[in-house]
């Protein structure tokens, strides 16, 4: 069984994919909000850790054609990495949001806009159709999601993508989505210190209706886009501890304890740092350390 493995699988439609996968903006240097700016590593480096992590079993990535800076473009190194493993591994992009050339962001593409981006994609990654889609919302005060996802169920009847998913959406959303076509995957901001998809009942409303569920900024928290900081929760610091572990694969290992149908996309540019959260599919907790991971923070020095 490969590394990756160890936490199980879930379904996104009929692609079966191990549970922790690979989440490939900080490949690029440059954050969606753009406070995690910085040189990227090298391409070959970048390559190499991405075939590194479909090597220990991740069959999962987590793109999007607006992850890009000056030097790289995610999508650009997913299809170098790929090459000939276009059919083991499940490719998720996203849609909605957009960038100029010179990354800067442009409104919410409308319904009729979806197409190009979808194109985009599929010409960046080397495809001929897409994985996985997730229509990204444009904020919160969004109240409707009915055009833009019934824009993507056409394409998708169109043989141009396979499967469709959510990202940024309240549980209305995929209420309304699910009218217009099958929904495979919600990705939302969650972790330990955010926990709003718990408050509104989302992370249960998706397996209740086999949807995976897949949280971004996991280890980051609340720093977002930023590279994760020193840890100061002791909570998490006492059972990295006891495990002989890091406290970012206590905060995945936590993520993953929440249900069979929550999947881990954590995104990385250090081999060590890879490995380590792969690693984190095989760290179980128990009922007494999940009970004082819930409990209120305690920071440390």
């Amino acid at each position: 069984m490969s590394a990756a493995a160890a936490a199980g699988t879930w379904k996104l439609g009929d692609l079966e994919v191990n549970r922790i996968g690979y989440g490939a903006m900080r490949l690029t240097g440059n954050g969606m909000l753009g406070n995690s700016d910085g040189t990227p590593i090298d391409r070959d480096r970048a390559v190499g850790l991405l075939r590194s992590a479909f090597e220990q079993g991740v069959n999962h990535i987590d793109t999007a054609a607006f992850y890009f800076s000056p030097l790289r473009s995610a999508n650009e190194l997913i299809n170098r990495a790929l090459s000939s493993r276009y059919s083991d591994v499940v490719v998720v992009t996203k849609v909605g949001p957009a960038r100029d050339p010179s990354g800067e962001w442009l409104p919410m593409a409308r319904p009729d806009q979806l197409r190009g981006q979808v194109e985009e994609n599929v010409r960046q990654l080397g495809r001929d159709h897409l994985d996985v889609v997730n229509l990204r919302v444009g904020g919160p005060g969004t109240s409707s999601v009915a055009e833009h996802f019934g824009a993507l169920a056409e394409l998708r009847e169109a043989g141009l993508i396979r499967h469709l998913g959510l990202s940024g959406v309240r549980p209305e959303h995929v209420a309304e989505a699910q009218t217009i076509a099958p929904v495979v995957c919600v990705q939302n901001s969650y972790g330990l210190d955010w926990r709003r998809a718990d408050a509104t009942g989302l992370v249960d409303l998706c397996g209740e209706q086999g949807i995976a569920f897949v949280p971004f900024f996991a280890v980051s928290g609340l720093r977002r886009e930023a590279a994760a900081g020193r840890e100061r929760d002791a909570r998490v610091h006492s059972v990295a501890r006891a495990h002989n572990a890091t406290p970012a694969q206590v905060r995945l290992a936590w993520t993953l304890h929440r249900g069979p149908h929550v999947l881990a996309i954590p995104g990385t540019t250090n081999p060590a740092h890879l490995a380590e959260n792969i690693a984190a599919g095989s760290l179980r907790l128990s009922e007494e350390e999940l009970a004082l991971l819930d409990k209120p923070d305690e920071a440390t020095d």
